[in-house]
């Protein structure tokens, strides 16, 4: 009986996220629909998604982001921000984040979520993993973001790995792009999104948001060739930061 009532109480926390995402979105959407019609008015789009919609499912479900910064974003910097991807409220919480606007780099598929994907195909950047051709468009358009003062956001596991896994192993195209562009990498640890809000339904709970974001990592002296080792060193400071965080 104990375990029935504990299911019901995961099954209306888990609908109360899924209204809490449309509540505000439609109360809204006027302005939400002016400002994703240019990529000129992006900048109040973000404004409105950071501090009405992701404040609203935040607050709204309990959880509290508690944010620790090595390194301080600067305003009109462009960056590449990469974090591990365990939840739902990533979204909702990078948006936090971050005061400055990006862009997220995306899989196509979120596009079928209602009223969600409305918005989500208008101002994010789409990507097709199964196609190259889609791939190479992602860099023209990362590119012309980025000359309008954008950041770019892409969690780089590429999916959400494995409940039994604390990280699963990263694409490189987040880091090609990073080398590219000649932009920093801001690794990020969300400690507690799948502790909170995990892709598995039965599950989740209110409570804090540990939010670590590490010192950057310059790219404008290394090449293409230093993708792998690039790669590889963002993974080990996140994983390094989940493993303590799993201890504390």
């Amino acid at each position: 009986m104990q375990n029935f009532f504990r299911h019901i109480g995961h099954v209306i926390y888990r609908i109360w996220f899924y209204l809490l995402v449309a509540i505000p979105i439609l109360l809204i959407f006027p302005f939400l629909f002016i400002f994703s019609i240019s990529e000129r008015t992006y900048p109040q789009f973000f404004w409105l998604a950071r501090n009405i919609w992701a404040k609203f499912i935040l607050y709204g479900m309990g959880c509290f982001p508690k944010i620790e910064w090595e390194q301080k974003l600067e305003k009109g910097k462009s960056y590449m921000l990469v974090a591990n991807h365990t939840s739902m409220l990533d979204i909702m919480l990078m948006l936090k984040v971050s005061k400055t606007p990006f862009v997220f780099v995306g899989k196509k598929e979120l596009v079928k979520i209602p009223v969600f994907g409305f918005f989500y195909k208008r101002v994010c950047i789409l990507v097709d993993r199964e196609s190259s051709r889609s791939r190479v468009g992602v860099y023209r358009r990362a590119q012309k973001r980025l000359n309008e003062g954008s950041s770019i956001c892409i969690f780089p596991e590429g999916g959400v790995p494995d409940e039994t896994l604390i990280l699963d192993k990263f694409k490189e195209g987040a880091f090609k792009m990073a080398i590219a562009h000649k932009i920093p990498i801001v690794p990020i640890t969300f400690y507690d999104n799948k502790k909170r809000l995990p892709f598995t339904f039965l599950s989740g709970c209110p409570g804090v948001l540990r939010v670590k974001v590490h010192a950057f990592v310059e790219t404008g002296i290394l090449c293409e060739e230093d993708k792998l080792t690039l790669r590889e060193e963002v993974r080990e400071t996140i994983l390094c930061e989940l493993e303590k965080g799993v201890k504390k």
